[in-house]
């Protein structure tokens, strides 16, 4: 195996810990070439399609990759904005409000970069600047609060497959989940009641997960759990009942049975039973994305307001909102105990030792 040789150890070398956070991905832009390269990208991961490779590389290269890229191009083209993808300006501006938060803290000791799964900035590249200042301890933090082999697991994948073809690897940590977290579930709560205050409430309150194949539940996966865990949470923080705050799971994709409810046959069957208004928030986005911002606040609002319902309101993911950026510090900070503040010695002189020793100046 041939080792990648940046960077390499150096005696004196103050060491640092470093951050990576994480979200799904995004094409480079709203066109159909960019957008097959990230289809080929992300639905070639085993983790997302667990179907036999021959099998699965026929259908996405012969079908798919034919077929989708254009028409997902124009879906992204209904959310793109100056800044570009929401995803991606969401978590720039995530990564910048927790950077200056933990510098404020814990000065230069602690260096954070965000990456996408797929797509740019790459992971192996955020990786890769870290460990250039120095770092020697990383904490991962995939912004996916419930659990998911596809999500979670997957972006671990990733990790690993960078740090094998590394001699000098850092000390690691992974966050592979925060669903219960209180103060995640705490600026949940805060988003909504702020969005009731301007807005009033309505009938029903939804919480729309990203769903995933029934199977993988049935193979272990605690993603539904997670989902189920966290409504509760929320349902009990905002002093709701079941009959008020309703989950369901969006984004289904091909023939399988996915975790029900789905959340466009609840809207559908909601307006048809009489509910005029419908208030929708998505906890498992960290970031507002094409999820959100088209296929919730507009492709699935039409299948309301066409059923009979008058008001449908999607309250945005909590993005850089103060107190989102403050319950991810409080978890990177509770993951990185027994790190802060280890290290501190006079590495002057450390290297000095080092080359009486012999070591390279």
């Amino acid at each position: 195996m041939r080792y990648q040789g940046s960077p390499q150890f150096q005696h004196g070398q103050p060491p640092k810990i470093g951050v990576l956070i994480t979200n799904l991905g995004t094409p480079d832009a709203p066109t159909p070439k960019a957008l097959r390269r990230y289809l080929k990208e992300f639905l070639w991961d085993p983790r997302v399609v667990e179907i036999p490779r021959p099998l699965w590389w026929l259908i996405l290269n012969g079908i798919i990759l034919n077929t989708r890229p254009k028409k997902s191009a124009h879906a992204y083209q209904q959310v793109w904005t100056e800044r570009g993808s929401p995803l991606l300006y969401h978590t720039e501006d995530q990564a910048k409000g927790l950077a200056e938060r933990l510098k404020a803290r814990f000065g230069d000791q602690l260096v954070l970069a965000f990456a996408m799964r797929y797509g740019n900035p790459a992971i192996d590249t955020a990786i890769q600047q870290l460990l250039d200042q120095g770092v020697d301890r990383l904490l991962v933090l995939p912004l996916y609060p419930q659990y998911c082999a596809s999500t979670s697991a997957s972006t671990l994948d990733k990790v690993n497959t960078d740090l094998v073809r590394r001699r000098w690897l850092p000390s690691l940590r992974f966050v592979a989940s925060y669903h219960d977290f209180g103060p995640y579930i705490e600026a949940l709560a805060q988003s909504i009641e702020a969005h009731w205050t301007q807005h009033g409430r309505a009938e029903k309150l939804l919480l729309s997960f990203h769903g995933i194949p029934k199977r993988n539940l049935k193979l272990g996966d605690p993603y539904y759990c997670h989902c189920q865990k966290t409504a509760r949470l929320l349902r009990e923080r905002l002093g709701l009942d079941e009959a008020e705050l309703l989950v369901t799971f969006q984004s289904r994709f091909g023939k399988a049975e996915w975790l029900k409810p789905y959340t466009d046959a609840t809207l559908k069957q909601l307006a048809k039973d009489g509910v005029k208004s419908v208030q929708l928030a998505c906890p498992g986005f960290s970031a507002d994305c094409l999820e959100t911002l088209e296929e919730i606040a507009v492709e699935n609002r039409g299948y309301f307001l066409a059923g009979g319902g008058e008001r449908f309101e999607y309250i945005p993911a909590l993005n850089a909102n103060p107190a989102h950026l403050d319950a991810l510090d409080q978890l990177i900070v509770q993951n990185l105990g027994g790190w802060l503040g280890s290290g501190e010695e006079d590495f002057s002189a450390s290297a000095a030792r080092a080359v009486a020793l012999g070591a390279k100046a």
